[in-house]
Parts: structure tokens; sequence; C-alpha cells
């Protein structure tokens, strides 16, 4: 009975001696990151930019439709928190079903507004056909923050 139990001792300890899994050298990274490893990001000389007007909005029925946490392409809303997605709608003059440039999930550079609000926004709704040459930025109510913008430049990102 000892040898039966000795030899399970072995073959387990054999099975735990090498693992097939490569090995994962780890490096510790500084906090808070150091500028050399900061990036920016800037948009290529020969990218078209376009000039639009910009305004928020929230989703709720009275800014939306009846389903306000569900976008035009389908995409469901984080409720606690809007603006964390960086979501944005596009006028339909913009959208390629009507003519324009801008597609469902294109990644547009915006600019033009404030610190906070410019950057990277994806595309995942359309705003009501009355409003041209615009863009909606997805916020929540309680991010606090209202605006309207003109001369925002946007680009769409390859």
């Amino acid at each position: 009975m000892l040898t039966i139990i000795a030899a399970m001792v072995e073959e387990f300890s054999f099975l735990k001696a090498e693992s097939p899994a490569p090995k994962i050298e780890e490096k510790v990274l500084d906090w808070p990151p150091t500028e050399e490893t900061s990036t920016t990001l800037e948009l290529p000389a020969s990218t078209r930019t376009l000039t639009v007007s910009a305004s928020i909005y929230h989703p709720e029925p009275n800014q939306t439709d009846s389903t306000p946490y569900i976008t035009a392409d389908g995409s469901h809303i984080n409720k606690r928190d809007p603006k964390k997605h960086r979501w944005i709608a596009v006028s339909r003059d913009l959208h390629t079903k009507w003519g324009g440039d801008i597609s469902f999930g294109d990644s547009l550079w915006v600019t033009g507004i404030s610190d906070e609000l410019d950057g990277l926004y994806i595309v995942r709704d359309l705003m009501n056909r009355r409003i041209h040459k615009q863009i909606d930025l997805l916020v929540g109510k309680k991010d606090h923050i209202m605006g309207y913008w003109k001369n925002v430049q946007i680009a769409k990102l390859d």
C-alpha cells in the first residue's frame, strides 16, 4: 500500500515539474506613468476634416425616442455612466444611409469643444432628421455637462 502511495506522489510531482505554458516575463510599471510612457494622439496631416456644430444629449425619452438606452445601431448604453462609452450621434446628412461619409462604428476624432470632451468617439446613434451638420455627444445627467459649440472639427479615422 505504501508503494502505491509513493508511486502516486512521484507521478503527480512529475506532472507539476514543468508546465507546457510559456514563461511570462514580469515588468514592474512605474506609477504614475512617466512622460516617456504617455502618448499623445495626433491626426495625420492628410486626414480630411469636416466643420460641424456639437451638442450633448442624455439618454432619456424627451431627448431620444421611447428606447433611450438603445442607440440607432442597437448598442446598449450603460445606465450608470453613459459618458464612459464615448459614443456619438451624427446628423443624418453626415451618415452614409443618407449620402454622407460616416457609418455606424466609425471612429471620429473630435476637436474644438474642450480638453475634457475632445478626443476619440465611436458613431452609434443618429440625430433627428431636422438637424444638419451636427454631432451629439452622449453624456449622463450626473456629468453636469451642457453646451452647444460651433466650428467643431471632426475627422474620420480609418
